[in-house]
């Protein structure tokens, strides 16, 4: 997606662009339209590092807020980097209704940490659901996640540079010190910790209530019979 803006007529894109997101507020990835553009003489006046653009979310109509950094500001437009931050980001998705009471609690916390771009404070929460987790995983518990979280990296092909963050903050409680954590780090982390407690509770739990319901019905069907 390629942004300009135009020093006489605004935004600048390609025609045939569409430009779609994820929208934090209805969650339906949709087309998204232009609502506000800042005054371009404005930006050529105080030539900010980035600028700030307003779209709607064709879904909901509700204004989503984005950050773009300037890539150069030449005589007749304004070029923008393609990369942006979005500054609500969708709400993370995970059936907590499987997870002890106190990991669910952590867990949720860090993503709020991670919806807000907070990256580091995530790392953090993602620690101590993980040891509440492991607590309640009792005996041997840890050991059983680690082998998860291993199984997760083979699984995504991760290498091992970017994988040692992840092992650091969830296993490695004994050290303070924590990586500090960027967005695609933070978003491996996330990715790895959601598998590892699918794995460890919710994968247990679902079969566990499906064979419940099973023989729930076989029951009612031999006293029927």
């Amino acid at each position: 997606m390629t942004i300009t803006l135009d020093r006489q007529g605004g935004l600048r894109k390609d025609a045939d662009e569409q430009f779609g997101l994820e929208c934090p507020h209805c969650g339906v990835y949709a087309h998204m339209t232009p609502q506000s553009v800042p005054d371009t003489e404005f930006l050529y006046a105080s030539r900010p590092r980035h600028v700030g653009l307003v779209y709607q979310c064709d879904a909901c109509h509700v204004p989503i807020f984005l950050r773009f950094s300037v890539k150069e500001f030449a005589d007749d437009r304004i070029e923008l980097n393609r990369n942006f931050v979005e500054l609500e980001r969708p709400k993370e998705r995970f059936p907590f209704s499987y997870l002890p009471d106190k990991t669910e609690i952590m867990f949720r916390e860090a993503l709020s940490c991670y919806s807000h771009n907070n990256f580091n404070a995530f790392a953090s929460m993602c620690r101590r659901a993980a040891r509440t987790a492991f607590d309640e995983l009792g005996e041997g518990g840890k050991l059983k996640a680690f082998d998860e979280v291993m199984a997760a990296q083979e699984i995504a092909e991760i290498d091992d540079d970017s994988f040692e963050p992840v092992k650091t903050i969830l296993f490695d409680a004994d050290n303070d010190a924590m990586p500090m954590l960027k967005r695609a780090q933070a978003g491996v982390l996330l990715e790895v910790l959601k598998d590892m407690f699918y794995q460890c509770f919710v994968r247990r739990g679902k079969l566990a209530r499906a064979i419940k319901v099973r023989r729930f019905f076989v029951q009612e069907g031999n006293k029927s019979a």
